[in-house]
Formats: structure tokens, C-alpha cells, sequence
């Protein structure tokens, strides 16, 4: 299990001489990555208990070097790789909990966060403690980690060396997803709600999603972060487990617009948060736009699905004896709530660089390469 979670890591370390030079022309000495199951490498793989939702089980991994599982909710390589590769790396960082638990001295955890980096994001995690507690990493809990982290750090090498190594590094977050599901789901069990009502209910968990975000961007700078490369949430009304509940396979307007309203307030957040922490430099990557456009307009990008799921189906998720399409790059949508290896890539390509209108206000290249 190790062996196979820690592959980017030993790839990483058999190029650290080369990796050094990039980083000096371009390349952040590391990347800390915090979010839920669309940026997790394999945190939940060591999380107890039967509701936990993993992926170190076929078909997932079947597009990863090797066709292995590493707990990637994915085909192969998830957004978190490719940002990670874009921005010179081999592949997102490892997940913590494959590093932990660390010695005294830190081990393989300091080793990884002083080279490369450490991926926190957990499967079913959100934004609030509440949401799917007791099967997940929240992002609280993630902060955390992070917090150890540095200190076992510190500790190695000196506060100084890496207060200036976090300044250069890349924090990217991608969280809420999970929050938006729980959320619907609760309103379609209180039944005879009136539209007053929901909307004060959506008012409420706005509130709450927007007070959690703010104090973790502010916690995560007194800490030491400088460059902050944001995924926001994206088209959650039209992923394979939410057309399952439709008769004739629909989206869900309702939750898609839940979203979208969460997106706009998460840009205005950072839009006022950060002229008042010095020197925080953001990207805001539209999750949301991307995937509507994909799912608006396939061809373009060489989809022929952007509703059915490749692996399982969407009352199912994506098991060793589901149903796998031949097709995969041709899919929006590998499981019942991921996207597709090549989603990954393509969303990924679109912040890094890609059309502006995805990224604001700086794309996650011109973040990278920030003073």
C-alpha cells in the first residue's frame, strides 16, 4: 500500500537535482493540497470504519502507471496531479496519512514537505466538521495536519528556512462539493418547506461555508502561505449520482444554482479578504463554468458522454465488479460524482493557462511564477 501511494514521491526524489533547477526558473519548491475526494491521492485509504468512502479498489487506478489503485476517486491521475505537474512536478504530493506516523524527527513526512509537498484532501470532506463527520478528513482537521506539519518542519530546519520555502510554495484548495450534497439532501428529508424557508436555509449555509473558508485562508497564511490556487465548486447538479434521481436523467437546477450562488460569494470572499493580508497572492479556478461548458457544448472537446458515469452507474459507485466503458477519455464523468481522468487534465489545463474567462484574477501559471 505504501509502495504504491508514495510512486510520485520516489519519481520526485529521483529528479530532486533537476526539480531544484526548475524551481529556480519557475517551479514552487512544493505544493500543500487540501480538499475532498476530487483532489485526494489516498488519505482515505487509512481512515477506519465501514463508512468511509475509498478507492484502493479496481476499476480506479486502471489509467494509473502501473493500472493500480492508489485511492484516487479516478481512472488515473486527478486534478491534483495534473496542477501539480503543470507546474513542474511529477505528480501531486503524497498523501499525509501514507507519511504518518511520523517520527520524532518527522521521516518521510519533513522529507516530503521540504522537497515536494503534502497532499491533506479527503474523500467526502467538507468545508464544515458536520459534513459527513466521522467518515472523512474536514477541512478543519486538514488545517491541522498542516499545522504539525510546519512545526515538524521547523524543527528539521529552522523557522526561517521554511517561512521563506511556504512564502514560494503553491496551496491549493478544493472543498465544497461534499457541503452542497448533505445540504440537498437535508431539504429533500424536511419536507413542506416553503421557498422562504429554503432560501433562508441556503442563506444560512452560505453563511457558515463563507465564515469556515475565511478563517482557514487566514489561518493558513499566519502560517506562512503566500500563493493560494483555488478550485471552486463545480456542476454538482449534473454528476451521475444526482441524474439517478431524476426520471428522465436530468440536472438538477436547483443544486447547480446552490452552487453557483456559493461560487460568486467565494469570489467576492477573496476578492475583499486579500488586500487586507499582505502580500497573499490567489487564483480562483471556475470549476463550475468549466464543467457547464463541457456538458453544454461535449464535442468541442472531444466528449461523446457528459451524463453517464464510465465505471458503476449512478445509483452505484465504481466497484471490481461494475460495468467499465472502453471509452473513458470520451467521459465527463469516470464514476457517480468525479470526473474522468481526462476532465482532470483538461480543467487543470484550463486554469494553468488556459482562457481567462476560467481563471480569476491571475491564472494558476502567472500564481506559480509570482514573486
Amino acid at each position: 500500500m505504501e509502495r504504491r501511494l508514495l510512486l510520485c514521491l520516489v519519481i520526485s526524489m529521483q529528479v530532486v537535482l533537476i526539480g531544484t533547477v526548475v524551481a529556480a526558473g519557475g517551479r514552487p519548491p512544493a505544493m500543500y493540497v487540501f480538499g475532498s475526494s476530487i483532489l485526494d491521492v489516498g488519505n482515505n485509504n487509512y481512515l477506519l470504519g465501514p463508512a468511509v468512502d475509498r478507492a484502493n479498489h479496481p476499476y480506479n487506478g486502471v489509467d494509473f502507471p502501473g493500472s493500480i489503485p492508489t485511492g484516487r476517486f479516478s481512472n488515473g491521475y486527478n486534478i491534483a496531479d495534473y496542477v501539480a505537474k503543470n507546474m513542474g512536478f511529477a505528480c501531486s504530493p503524497p498523501a499525509y496519512l501514507s507519511l504518518a506516523p511520523a517520527t520524532s524527527s518527522g521521516g518521510p513526512l519533513v522529507q516530503a514537505a521540504l522537497t515536494n509537498g503534502v497532499n491533506y484532501a479527503s474523500g467526502g470532506a467538507g468545508i464544515l466538521d458536520s459534513t459527513n463527520a466521522g467518515n472523512t478528513i474536514p477541512l478543519s482537521k486538514q488545517v491541522q495536519y498542516f499545522g504539525a506539519t510546519k512545526a515538524k518542519m521547523a524543527a528539521a530546519v529552522g523557522s526561517h528556512a521554511v517561512n521563506a520555502l511556504l512564502s514560494r510554495s503553491v496551496f491549493l484548495l478544493g472543498i465544497g462539493n461534499n457541503d452542497m450534497y448533505v445540504f440537498a439532501a437535508a431539504e429533500l428529508l424536511a419536507r413542506n418547506r416553503s421557498a422562504a424557508d429554503q432560501r433562508r436555509d441556503a442563506a444560512v449555509l452560505y453563511a457558515n461555508l463563507l465564515s469556515n473558508y475565511s478563517a482557514t485562508v487566514t489561518e493558513l497564511y499566519s502560517m506562512g502561505a503566500r500563493k493560494l490556487a483555488i478550485v471552486n465548486v463545480w456542476l454538482v447538479g449534473c454528476v451521475p449520482g444526482v441524474r439517478a434521481l431524476s426520471p428522465v436523467g436530468a440536472c438538477s437546477d436547483t443544486l447547480n444554482q446552490l452552487a453557483a450562488g456559493f461560487d460568486d460569494a467565494l469570489r467576492s470572499l477573496l476578492a475583499g479578504l486579500a488586500p487586507r493580508l499582505p502580500g497573499l497572492v490567489y487564483s480562483l479556478g471556475d470549476a463550475f463554468g468549466f464543467t457547464r461548458d463541457a456538458v453544454a457544448d461535449p464535442r468541442t472537446l472531444g466528449y461523446t458522454d457528459v451524463a453517464a458515469a464510465c465505471c458503476g452507474s449512478g445509483q452505484a459507485p465504481c466497484l471490481p465488479n461494475s460495468t467499465l466503458c472502453a471509452d473513458r477519455d470520451q467521459h465527463v464523468f469516470w464514476d457517480r460524482a468525479h470526473p474522468s481522468q481526462r476532465t482532470a487534465f483538461l480543467t487543470a489545463q484550463a486554469f494553468y493557462d488556459g482562457p481567462a474567462k476560467y481563471t480569476t484574477p491571475i491564472n494558476f501559471m502567472q500564481l506559480a511564477q509570482s514573486n
